[in-house]
């Protein structure tokens, strides 16, 4: 019979190798854009087309995919060490998957759709950068509830 650290566990390992993955698949969106066609050796032939978007937006978004799938597994590996705090850690897995999702979905659309950052909501922004805000910001706001927890209860904890 697994645990609740246990399922945990193997939630934050699985969604984070699927966040991964997606930051994996959204490497190539930035190959491509790199190289200016749709190309992948040794595949014969190439589509010429440039994907939208910047350098720096198809950078962070890679990025993003790779450092909040990572962070999923070392929160799985330190989650025993919580656990010893917090009462609740299934509670915390799937809000830090949240996160995780919320921040990777919200970084690909600046690549997608130019403008899209995600930065401000504005009446003129547009549907994709505000999309790109609302998920930046309910990733925000979990993820500082989040480590707050941990921070009160870590130095509130008597033994």
């Amino acid at each position: 019979m697994k645990t609740e650290l246990q399922n945990a566990q193997r939630l934050l390992l699985g969604h984070g190798a699927l966040v991964l993955l997606f930051g994996f698949v959204v490497g190539f969106g930035f190959l491509f854009f790199l190289i200016g066609e749709i190309s992948l050796w040794p595949i014969p032939g190439a589509i010429d087309y440039q994907m939208p978007g910047t350098y720096d937006a198809w950078r962070m978004a890679h990025l993003e995919g790779i450092a909040n799938g990572t962070l999923l597994w070392v929160l799985a590996a330190v989650l025993p060490a919580l656990q010893s705090i917090i009462a609740r850690v299934y509670r915390v897995a799937v809000c830090m998957i949240t996160v995780a999702w919320t921040i990777v979905i919200a970084s690909v659309l600046d690549p997608l759709f130019p403008g899209a950052r995600g930065l401000a909501f504005t009446p003129e922004s547009g549907l994709a950068n505000d999309i790109a805000f609302f998920l930046f910001f309910i990733g925000i706001v979990i993820v500082c509830g989040v480590v707050t927890t941990v921070a009160v209860k870590a130095f509130s904890s008597s033994d």
